[in-house]
């Protein structure tokens, strides 16, 4: 959420989010909306301020006469009141809407496009792999060796339903203790948050209003987290931090769970769109500075580059254009792995930085040198993600036999086992 003076001030730089960022928002609907509530305000404040004058009055008045006309004229001045609130409640709720609907100022290096087609590469690392026999994909690799279970996945839980099986769930449970390990070593504190959670932590964090029909709701309003991201920001909601904590940075990890509403005619098969899966996710709040946000940006987009070639898997990076940003996002990067039976990047990890967009929303604030209070800036950035992550590593690592190569640094997970058969 953007500071609605900031907003009046720099009208055209919001327009030109709004239409970098391909989103219907009209900042000039917001403006007259707003003018309209500081004029109602204006009004109640200066009859609540007569009625509070009245009132000391009556009390003091022993003219019974005078008082009673002044009682009078009290229910009048009431009910104008009354109807001055409620247009004024009207007014607040529709300018409310609005406020959730303005779009972040997109960073300058962040270039132009409608859609993730549009997105730039700005790295590549590893020689992508190549056979001398006709590789298999995930599916058929893992299914062979009893490593996933599709037809009792969706017998279960129906469409894009799984069982991560025998060596499957075994290889889950290695990169979840490998990533402990490796962004511990990074400073990052291990959480695990709870994931059925309050709607306006959705609200805070920017994926609602836009994503409402990814999420799953619960019969009592709440929510299911698509990212642990969600629980995390919440985590400090309404607090003053002390600035000598930071940089704060959490290392969470939750399932997640996601509808995959607007996906129904791609990505069907296999592990790489499922509706619940884990995942850990970098969390960052920091001071409010510009540069310092840039750099952790790319400090956490680095630990995962970092962790995907110590694993191997060849990988691009992209930065994402205008059309490929969510509503809070500054900048993102996109991490994508080399799926080799369909010889193309897919997206594993996503790092994006917010500036103060998601802590005003969430109202976390620390006090600065001077001892002012300012709202931290926020940023977060996939971990890694299983099981889709399995994808790219049986399908890179697979043998003629069918059988799959454990990289190097999970093997002391499988007991210094070298294959999965």
């Amino acid at each position: 959420m953007l500071d609605i003076k900031f907003i009046k001030e720099n009208k055209d730089l919001v327009k030109m989010a709004s239409e970098k960022k391909h989103s219907s928002f009209n900042v000039d609907d917001l403006i007259n909306i707003d003018e309209k509530r500081i004029s109602l305000l204006g009004e109640v404040e200066a009859l609540r301020g007569e009625q509070n004058k009245m009132n000391t009055s009556i009390a003091i008045e022993k003219d019974m006469n005078a008082r009673s006309q002044m009682i009078n004229e009290m229910k009048m001045l009431k009910e104008d009141l009354g109807k001055k609130e409620e247009e004024l409640k009207v007014i607040m709720q529709d300018w409310q809407a609005l406020m959730l609907q303005v779009p972040n100022i997109p960073d300058m290096s962040v270039p132009d496009g409608d859609s993730d087609a549009e997105n730039q590469e700005i790295k590549k690392w590893g020689e992508l792999t190549k056979f001398d026999f006709e590789p298999k994909d995930h599916i058929e690799l893992m299914t062979k060796l009893k490593m996933v279970d599709f037809e009792r996945g969706a017998k279960v839980h129906g469409f894009r339903g799984y069982f991560l099986t025998g060596e499957g769930a075994r290889l889950c449970f290695a990169i979840w203790n490998y990533a402990m390990d490796f962004f511990g070593d990074k400073g990052f504190t291990p959480i695990i948050p709870p994931v059925i959670i309050r709607k306006q932590n959705l609200y805070g964090t920017g994926h609602l209003p836009g994503d409402v029909e990814d999420y799953y709701m619960t019969q009592d309003g709440d929510a299911l987290a698509g990212t642990a991201e969600v629980p995390l920001m919440g985590f400090h909601s309404d607090e003053i931090l002390d600035m000598k904590d930071f940089p704060i940075k959490y290392l969470g990890f939750s399932p997640c769970f996601r509808r995959e509403a607007g996906s129904h005619s791609k990505d069907v098969k296999g592990l790489i769109r499922v509706h619940e899966f884990y995942k850990f996710e970098q969390v960052i709040l920091c001071e409010a500075n510009h540069q310092t946000s840039v750099n952790f940006h790319e400090e956490i987009n680095r630990n995962t580059e970092k962790f995907i070639e110590s694993l191997g898997i060849p990988y691009h990076t992209v930065i994402n254009c205008g059309g490929d940003l969510g509503l809070g996002q500054v900048k993102k990067y996109d991490i994508e792995l080399w799926v080799p039976k369909e010889e193309k990047y897919r997206e594993i990890s996503s790092a994006s930085y917010f500036h103060d967009f998601q802590t005003r929303r969430f109202n976390i604030r620390y006090r600065d040198e001077d001892g002012k209070l300012r709202y931290a800036h926020s940023l977060n950035s996939t971990a890694i993600p299983t099981p889709r992550i399995l994808v790219s590593l049986v399908e890179n690592f697979q043998q003629i036999d069918g059988t799959i190569k454990i990289p190097e640094v999970l093997r002391k997970y499988f007991n210094d086992k070298e294959f999965i058969s």
